[in-house]
């Protein structure tokens, strides 16, 4: 009976056991399902599709800037070094080609320590398969918790399920963090060698994979022994696992830390980089695309070549004009003292800032620093080859080149010009070169007479368009407006008609442009003269393609017939006459650039703004020297040949000499012919008369005989 009962407990205990077993498992199944719900799925595991960095491409093949919120750059297993490969296996899971997801030893070694140091996360058991699955899926988390290690251990499995070793090993390597905002293998020796990750070092290599059990702790930037240290451990791993020989070893471990770039490497061209993010900033919604995290390629029209001209060129003239600013301020000590705030900050360090010393207080530079504007265009379709925004030693978010309305003074003559040619006047046609009165209106809004002068105070008699043009005559400038040859309104058309998008007001001081415009857009108009009238809208963007090179969107020359051939020619070569004869001539004889070109310098009243545009058949581009608070002035004498034209000059120098450009005539219309007149009257010639032979659009041919030349 006794037997019967023992065998009826038994029974008892094993069911019992079992049900508990049961239940547990049970239990088990039920957290695994419920801690697998927020878990990818095998399609998102197939299909796993990270951020990366979008990068934004020169025409000439340069990176210039990269867009991302985390710094990815994906790249195949296969161009990256073996060694890179070994040390992250030997370092962070050395049985990775022997698992199916987690190393059941290194469980049970964790397991054990924990235990036996009453701390359950004394030791961790993370294989690099888990750490993938942490750093890919965001539901994971990063929490101690043995939570996340179920997460983390079903991923992993699966992970392991979908993919071979070395996909792994390629995704591990293209998204794991290293720290200062970059993430995978590729970002990371950019960052801190400024090299392609194929280009490593086995030092260098060893280094990288130190800094991942904790990046900030190991960084080479800010705990330089720490991470020396680190990579020597990375190294010794290698070895002791058969990945280095004892030579390999020893060399490696005997190299010091002296390669590593304290900053991150600026992209070339930031206010252009700037100018095509806030491009397709706007083209994200249509396009659908994230420009951020969708690993695009953005193809540009800048020449990297040209934009390190320009900004070479144009540190050269802030240089230049900076010092005279500062000599002119130092003079004036009323005015020094009131832009320095020198109440509040000490003379002798503001002076050091000026000079370049120390970097000037942000609340000074808007009064003292002078800075500068700068586009060039290709002549023929209005593609950016390159732009300036601001001084490259004070970058800021202001783009000066496509942002800035200041006041153009004699750069904005040529629209003027363009009028009456369009109406019929010759380039002799003669106005009177005598005092003239403008009613202007105030800061306060109320009218006033003016007085306008010429710039070098002269007066004459009769002036014909080209000598007025050459040497910037003001007064001859305003009788062609209030004498109808280029009324008010007309010139604002045509001002408008070739991309002029600022308001242009009709009034009879339109003709020393006093009304604002923006660099980029004046330098477009400009460029229609040389393009026998077409005007090309600027653009920057040639196509955007994604991370499989598929194209997204094409960007187009977008163009319009804005002026005749015959107009336009004859524009230019007023415009040529001011680079070989007139206020542009230094850049002939002074900085050397011979090229056939047509440009024109700009001031303005109180020499607040300096400007310089000009073109060839080739290249149109043209530059702006102020200070942002138009209140502030260059200085007496910093006009546009002296403070603007010396940097415009030695780009148009340097970049047709760079990229081989021939010397090109602009293309001249059938309907423009020469024709012998009087020299001194520009009328039709009688015998007697002294010759010169100028060009007219066929049918405009002066028919009135001189007067001063009879044979009596």
């Amino acid at each position: 009976m006794s037997k019967k009962k023992s065998n009826i407990s038994i029974n008892k205990i094993f069911m019992r056991s079992l049900a508990v077993i049961f239940v547990g498992a049970l239990a088990v199944l039920l957290l695994l399902i419920l801690l697998a719900q927020d878990l990818p799925s095998l399609e998102q595991l197939e299909n796993y599709d990270p951020d990366l960095v979008t990068r934004i491409y020169s025409a000439d093949g340069q990176v210039l800037d990269e867009l991302f919120i985390q710094k990815r750059v994906f790249v195949e297993l296969k161009d990256i070094p073996k060694h890179m490969r070994q040390a992250v296996v030997a370092s962070e899971d050395k049985r990775f080609y022997d698992h199916w997801g987690i190393s059941l030893r290194s469980v049970f070694r964790a397991v054990v320590v924990n235990v036996l140091s009453f701390d359950p996360y004394a030791q961790g058991f993370s294989s690099l398969t888990q750490q993938l699955a942490r750093s890919l899926y965001k539901t994971i988390g990063f929490e101690n918790s043995y939570t996340r290690k179920i997460k983390e251990i079903i991923t992993a499995v699966q992970i392991e399920r979908t993919y071979t070793k070395d996909e792994i090993l390629e995704m591990y390597l293209n998204t794991v963090h290293f720290g200062h905002g970059t993430y995978g293998v590729e970002s990371a020796s950019k960052r801190f060698f400024g090299k392609e990750s194929i280009e490593l070092t086995i030092d260098e290599s060893a280094l990288l994979v130190g800094v991942l059990p904790s990046p900030a702790n190991y960084s080479p930037i800010r705990h330089p022994e720490r991470a020396l240290r680190r990579r020597n451990t990375v190294l010794r791993l290698m070895r002791e696992q058969g990945y280095l020989r004892l030579m390999e070893y020893k060399v490696a471990k005997s190299k010091l830390i002296e390669n590593i770039l304290e900053e991150s490497k600026r992209g070339i061209a930031p206010y252009f980089t700037e100018y095509v993010r806030r491009i397709m900033e706007k083209e994200d919604e249509a396009l659908g695309i994230n420009i951020y995290r969708d690993g695009l390629k953005i193809y540009t029209t800048l020449d990297s070549r040209l934009q390190k001209i320009a900004e070479r060129s144009f540190m050269e003239s802030i240089c230049e004009n900076q010092k005279k600013l500062n000599k002119r301020l130092y003079n004036d000590r009323e005015e020094f003292e009131r832009l320095a705030y020198l109440t509040l900050f000490p003379e002798d360090s503001v002076k050091r800032m000026l000079a370049g010393e120390m970097e000037l207080y942000k609340d000074l530079r808007d009064k003292l620093l002078v800075q500068s504007a700068f586009v060039a265009l290709d002549t023929k379709t209005g593609a950016i080859l390159a732009m300036v925004g601001g001084r490259p030693d004070y970058r800021d978010q202001f783009n000066r080149a496509v942002q800035l309305k200041r006041q153009p003074g004699s750069v904005f003559k040529p629209l003027v010009y363009t009028t009456a040619l369009d109406n019929g006047y010759p380039v002799t046609e003669q106005l009177l070169n005598q005092p003239v009165v403008l009613n202007v209106q105030n800061m306060d809004g109320a009218w006033v007479k003016w007085k306008p002068q010429n710039y070098d105070l002269s007066t004459g008699g009769a002036t014909t368009l080209r000598e007025g043009l050459r040497k910037s005559m003001n007064l001859i400038s305003v009788r062609l407006v209030q004498r109808g040859l280029a009324p008010a309104e007309q010139v604002k058309k045509t001002a408008q008609r070739m991309g002029i998008s600022t308001n242009i007001r009709a009034v009879d001081a339109i003709a020393l442009g006093t009304s604002e415009v923006i660099p980029i857009e004046m330098v477009a108009a400009y460029s229609a003269f040389g393009n026998q009238g077409v005007y090309s809208k600027p653009f920057g963007i040639t196509r955007v393609e994604d991370r499989y090179g598929n194209v997204l969107k094409e960007f187009g020359v977008e163009q319009e017939e804005v002026l005749s051939a015959e107009t336009a020619y004859l524009m230019t070569d007023l415009m040529q006459t001011v680079m070989n004869r007139g206020t542009g001539g230094s850049a002939r004889w002074k900085y050397l650039f011979n090229h056939p070109a047509a440009g024109k310098t700009g001031t303005t009243q109180g020499w607040s703004d300096a400007w310089f545009v000009g073109f060839t058949p080739n290249i149109s581009a043209g530059t702006w020297f102020g200070v942002d608070d138009f209140q502030v002035v260059l200085g007496k004498g910093m006009d546009g040949s002296r403070a603007a034209l010396p940097a415009w000059a030695r780009f148009m120098r340097d970049a047709h000499k760079i990229l081989g450009l021939p010397h090109e005539e602009f293309m001249r219309p059938d309907n423009i012919v020469d024709f012998q007149i009087c020299s001194v009257t520009k009328k039709a010639p009688l015998p007697n008369c002294p010759l010169e032979t100028e060009i007219f659009k066929k049918g405009t041919e002066p028919t009135r005989k001189c007067k001063i030349h009879r044979d009596f």
